[in-house]
């Protein structure tokens, strides 16, 4: 007998701008199935909800391709109302509370109760009474039914970020019809015990006929919960499996397993890395950045390695660097060739012969409307008053220098433009980065950071900003850490990497390790996987 599922999505594909993000994907949930949607950064995972949801962003981008039933039953999902109508909810990763009103107001924000008055008889429902006390009866419940001892009347402002992801939930539960709930990371912002009870949560829903679909990158809540799952890669489905037919190994290798094509040749490495020479030495490294904070690092970095740093997003990859550069509110102890750093002083580490690459390079890498003559120079004037010449107590801009320069970046780095006085901001992707890495190369830094280096650019410049960094340190012994959401990038250039999950380092392994193993660090299990040689 077939199962009957409350939920089928058939065929799914989505195209943004000519990049395929969805290639013919398939989902199936039961009423009261607890089913995980896994994958990497980027499988697809966002965009297959957001078409299920019916998100404007899938619309105003040209719609999908395939289609989707509840209970058996063809239907259109063009919005998110209409998305409500049909019996989906969705706990969405950044909550959508309003911080003023109360508990009760933000659970039945657009389902008010009201009652009429001599007024609204006469001028129509819009100016009929809230009833307070039938919205906090039911706001009461929705409250008991997930056990968040909270009272009703609370203001959500200041509340623990834990109760606020419960009052989320809350609201969600007491719309009337919810067939199916969709749990965006959920436990991503919890305590542990926090992430227990929401867990309990989902079961408890479930046992009342809910379907639920739980995105998530943390296996062992997968397997402590869910009934099956579906994993996602590069946009394609890689197979649906009941979760007790699988192990977090298999379900890691199912998540990144591939062939990993090796971007560069580095048959040619002849170099000798000392283990005693450590460059960079990091210990209790904390770092407040929105939504990348880093909670007690440690790391030593060898000299003239190429060390990598990958993870998922969101989990503090990209708060290490920020951090030794002093950009966010950083704690601990950073020594660097046998000199402290002092991340609260901004522009320290850069004195002190540390470049950085940020992962933002349109937002602050690049100075868009200038030339590629003033944006190669520039932080080298501020920092190292380069390219200045002296007239007594006045220094004047030197624009032979600087030019010279900047001719000598665009050939030794082969950046593709019109001259030095060309706008960064006419460039192609590449192009930009290759410039980002040039006014950090004109620092002369004994370290270079670099965040998210492809990022944006299409397969061919990939290829050629990693071969320009193998040959930095290749050829000018350059040491260099890379952070990276591609692992297949960090696994082509890097000695070693280190993969974050939870604002922390799970493993620190090699390129030649087995998918398995970077699956489960990046999923946050830092279990040793033995491995039949």
């Amino acid at each position: 007998m077939d199962t009957k599922y409350i939920l089928r999505m058939n065929n799914i594909s989505k195209e943004y701008y000519g990049n395929q993000v969805l290639k013919n994907v398939n989902i199936q949930i039961a009423p009261g199935e607890i089913h995980a949607l896994m994958g990497e950064n980027g499988a697809g995972k966002s965009t297959l909800m957001n078409i299920l949801f019916g998100m404007p962003v899938i619309h105003n981008t040209g719609g999908f391709e395939g289609t989707i039933e509840i209970d058996g039953v063809p239907v259109t999902i063009d919005s998110p109302h209409k998305a409500m109508e049909l019996g989906i909810g969705m706990v969405h990763q950044e909550f959508m509370l309003l911080p003023g009103f109360t508990v009760t107001e933000n659970i039945k924000i657009g389902r008010e109760i009201t009652t009429p008055t001599f007024i609204s008889r006469i001028f129509g429902k819009s100016l009929e009474k809230l009833d307070y006390k039938a919205m906090a009866k039911d706001a009461k419940k929705a409250l008991d039914t997930i056990g968040l001892n909270i009272e009703e009347y609370t203001r959500v402002k200041g509340l623990p970020v834990g109760y606020m992801q419960f009052i989320e939930i809350a609201r969600e539960i007491d719309k009337s019809g919810i067939k199916i709930l969709i749990f965006d990371e959920p436990t991503a912002v919890l305590t542990e015990s926090e992430a227990d009870r929401l867990l309990d949560t989902m079961r408890l829903l479930a046992k009342k006929g809910i379907a639920i679909i739980f995105i998530t990158h943390r296996i062992d809540e997968v397997m402590a919960v869910t009934d099956s799952m579906t994993v996602l890669r590069d946009g394609s489905l890689v197979d649906r499996v009941l979760t007790k037919d699988v192990n977090p190994v298999r379900i890691a290798e199912m998540m990144i397993g591939r062939k990993v094509e090796k971007l560069l040749d580095r048959t040619d490495d002849n170099r000798s890395i000392s283990q005693d020479d450590i460059i960079l030495d990091i210990k209790n490294l904390t770092v407040n950045m929105p939504g990348e904070k880093v909670h007690g690092v440690d790391l030593t970095i060898h000299r003239g390695e190429i060390f990598g740093i990958g993870g998922l997003a969101g989990q503090g990859k990209i708060g290490i660097p920020n951090g030794i550069m002093g950009l966010y509110e950083t704690s601990g102890t950073i020594t660097f060739d046998g000199n402290e750093i002092n991340p609260k002083i901004l522009g320290d580490a850069l004195r002190k012969g540390i470049a950085h690459v940020s992962e933002d390079r349109r937002g602050v890498g690049l100075l868009l409307n200038h030339s590629i003559e003033h944006n190669i120079a520039f932080t080298a004037m501020q920092v190292q008053g380069k390219f200045l010449k002296n007239y007594g107590i006045t220094k004047i801009y030197d624009k032979k220098q600087c030019m010279q320069h900047a001719k000598n970046m665009i050939s030794t780095l082969d950046i593709r433009c019109t001259g030095p006085d060309q706008a960064v901001g006419r460039l192609s992707g590449g192009n930009q980065q290759k410039v980002c890495i040039a006014r950090a190369l004109t620092l002369n830094p004994k370290l270079l950071i670099v965040s998210e280096p492809t990022r944006g650019i299409d397969i061919g410049a990939k290829k050629l900003v990693l071969e320009l960094l193998a040959k930095l340190n290749r050829e000018q012994g350059l040491t260099i850490i890379m952070v990276s959401s591609e692992l297949n990038e960090l696994r082509s250039i890097c000695d070693r990497i280190a993969i974050v999950a939870e604002g922390k380092i799970a493993r620190i392994l090699k390129p030649e390790d087995s998918d398995a193993e970077f699956g489960l660090a990046m999923s946050g299990i830092r279990q040793e996987v033995h491995r039949n040689e």
